[in-house]
């Protein structure tokens, strides 16, 4: 694909104001939404962050003693009214599917729709027909962002990967890495490979990952993690990531009840973020208790399925246990 502006951004947006999926509603009317729309006057250039900040704070969250999560929902509209522009590239993910636009007018204010929290909007022109891509035609980083907790995230790192999800997806290449993956996740969930096999599998894969330190946890020791690793971000901060490593088949998906054994671990552990990693799916209620878990807690999960899972596999060959 071709693209006119030189050197543009990339974002993820969630459309979803208020927990509610208006995805359809976007598609038709052509723009990309946000929400907060109570927080009147945000289109005014002269607002420096913390003048913004106070906005959305006030209108929001003004018994809260912090700018904690005001800070990240002003994160979220700020890119989205300040950083995002005419010509940027836009990806929406919407169930096991995105949609790719590109944005064509500036941010606008349209106070008719405050009851509906859907007044922030930009117009767009929606790319690859208007039609849905897959989540598995994108490479696992690209899945990994579309799984944002919040509402607008930066993708610019990741730009080729969205234009190459928007070119034709029968090639042979992309056949086969389709293929590939199924065959990969397929053989986890049916092939020589027991609970703990998947845990020291898992363990691999955070090496592979970067992780060092890393600990597979006796089962007489588990307090809810199965696997504990250390990462180290520009060389000098440290984050400790507690791992539920779930080895199911697609059903039952990993529930709610998942994430919670994963809290108990993250606490005994004292970690920093979270991940399941399961070879089977994930359902939507625990997609749901971590979005809530970051929104009121601003506690981080990621949470890895199958497939993600067998996209992960190839791109970084691990083959060792």
């Amino acid at each position: 694909m071709q693209i006119q502006k030189p050197n543009p951004k990339a974002f993820v947006l969630r459309i979803a104001p208020g927990g509610k999926d208006i995805v359809s509603q976007a598609l038709e009317d052509n723009d990309l939404i946000i929400g907060w729309a109570e927080a009147k006057g945000l289109l005014d250039d002269g607002l420096s962050w913390q003048a913004f900040r106070k906005i959305v704070h006030d209108q929001y969250y003004s018994e809260d003693k912090n700018h904690r999560r005001s800070g990240i929902a002003t994160g979220h509209l700020w890119l989205f009214i300040r950083e995002m522009s005419p010509g940027d590239i836009v990806v929406v993910p919407h169930g096991s599917e995105f949609y790719v636009g590109e944005v064509t007018g500036p941010a606008r204010y349209e106070a008719d729709k405050i009851p509906s929290d859907t007044a922030y909007r930009r117009s767009v022109k929606w790319l690859y027909s208007r039609q849905p891509i897959p989540r598995r035609f994108a490479r696992a980083a690209l899945q990994s962002r579309m799984k944002i907790q919040g509402a607008c995230a930066d993708a610019t790192d990741l730009l080729e990967e969205i234009l190459n999800a928007l070119e034709t997806t029968t090639t042979f290449e992309e056949d086969l890495h389709k293929l590939l993956v199924q065959r990969t996740i397929q053989e986890i969930r049916t092939g020589k490979m027991d609970g703990a096999g998947f845990e020291r599998f898992v363990a691999s894969l955070l090496a592979k990952l970067g992780g060092n330190d890393i600990r597979v946890i006796p089962h007489m020791q588990d307090k809810g993690a199965d696997v504990v690793a250390r990462f180290r971000i520009a060389g000098t901060i440290q984050l400790t990531v507690a791992v539920q490593a779930k080895h199911y088949k697609p059903k039952p998906p990993v529930g709610k009840k998942v994430v919670d054994t994963l809290l108990q671990g993250m606490e005994a552990e004292s970690a920093d973020i979270g991940m399941i990693i399961t070879s089977g799916t994930i359902s939507s209620e625990a997609y749901e208790f971590v979005q809530e878990l970051y929104e009121k807690e601003r506690i981080k999960i990621e949470l890895i399925d199958g497939e993600q899972l067998g996209a992960l596999i190839l791109e970084y060959g691990i083959t060792r246990l």
